[in-house]
């Protein structure tokens, strides 16, 4: 592959990369158009719904897409969703070839689009940078092979891995760089999940309060009789959607009180306690494709016991707090023997102020 179509692919994969928290349930896609060794049009996918990377760069290079050489990310979508497919669209603008980082993996595409491009006899090349380009997607392709959202457990202790004291006090147990670096994982994510007793003791927002903005995740509480409190933040901020899953038993009268927020809604599992299985299939089954655990302890190891994890995000902060009562960062996991503690793989550390960033993958 020669060194000029990857420096173009490279281009089109930034303005891909710079879009990534902000596209879900879609891809983030990049798209480079090229005439004669120079860049026309170049152009992202910004919010699911609008314009797609090839409209946008299309668009920009005018009447010198005619004969250009087209860099995208991802295939060329095909069919009709809330935008007409791009594949046509690079068709009617005539040009001349399509280099491809990677194909589609969703059902909709998966291949479709290259063999529009094919048969109106245009060249297409694939594979172009392609790892860095599915990476930018990671939750995109783990959503479409696993059918569950790519799940990032998310928790802050202090060096004897104490998440609060005795009395539930935990502000703030990291630096502001450390949760700085914790709300850019909210943008990151599609949606955000916790346990009641977090709503109780906390009574967070959960959305992304970057320096300068973000996206909110879709907020996710775990509540399987419904006695979450009346005058939780959660319920009535109306910044982003909360939806509270229950158990089958659940107070039908509850459900109707609480639903009665516009921006709140109640998925109720069949079971009378909530299976993490059947929940994360729920989401995926809704086009969730990132969800980040915030959850307290029982959370966090319900999730671990389950080996519902992906990536494990760990903020360590150089403090001690000591104590039997004190609230230690995970559950019981009822390890009796060293040999059958669950062994994590350490992928990359980072300092952030005074405090360490651990991020750790399974080891199988």
């Amino acid at each position: 592959m020669s060194t000029s179509h990857e420096r173009f692919m490279q281009a089109a994969i930034a303005m891909a990369s710079v879009t990534h928290g902000q596209t879900a349930p879609n891809p983030a896609v990049g798209c480079v158009i090229v005439k004669d060794g120079r860049i026309v049009g170049m152009g992202a996918h910004f919010k699911a719904g609008e314009p797609h990377a090839e409209v946008m760069a299309l668009k920009q290079a005018g009447d010198l897409a005619k004969g250009a050489d087209v860099y995208v990310t991802l295939e060329p979508c095909a069919h009709f969703g809330k935008t007409p497919p791009c594949a046509d669209t690079l068709v009617t603008h005539n040009v001349k070839r399509v280099f491809i980082a990677t194909t589609d993996p969703n059902p909709l595409v998966a291949g479709k689009g290259i063999e529009i491009l094919k048969r109106n006899n245009i060249s297409v090349e694939v594979g172009v940078c392609e790892e860095e380009a599915q990476r930018i997607n990671r939750d995109f392709f783990f959503r479409m092979a696993n059918k569950r959202p790519w799940i990032t457990l998310k928790s802050a202790s202090t060096l004897d891995g104490k998440t609060a004291t005795r009395t539930f006090d935990s502000k703030w147990i990291t630096s502001t760089d450390s949760r700085e670096d914790g709300h850019l994982l909210r943008h990151h994510h599609q949606a955000i999940l916790v346990g009641l007793q977090t709503v109780i003791h906390d009574n967070p927002s959960l959305t992304c309060r970057l320096p300068g903005g973000g996206v909110h995740p879709i907020r996710f509480i775990l509540d399987t009789q419904l006695n979450i409190p009346k005058n939780s933040t959660v319920l009535h901020d109306g910044v982003v959607d909360t939806i509270i899953v229950c158990g089958a038993n659940a107070s039908l009268e509850k459900e109707k009180e609480l639903t009665k927020e516009q921006h709140v809604s109640i998925w109720r599992s069949k079971t009378e306690r909530v299976e993490l299985s059947w929940l994360v299939k729920e989401m995926a089954a809704n086009n969730i494709l990132s969800l980040l655990v915030e959850g307290g302890a029982t959370v966090q190891s319900s999730f671990v016991k389950e080996n519902l994890f992906d990536e494990f995000h760990h903020y360590l902060a150089p403090k001690l707090i000591g104590g039997q009562d004190s609230h230690n960062m995970i559950a019981d996991l009822n390890v009796t023997m060293m040999k059958e503690a669950i062994e994590l793989k350490v992928k990359e550390v980072k300092i952030l102020g005074p405090d360490v960033k651990l991020i750790l993958t399974r080891k199988d």
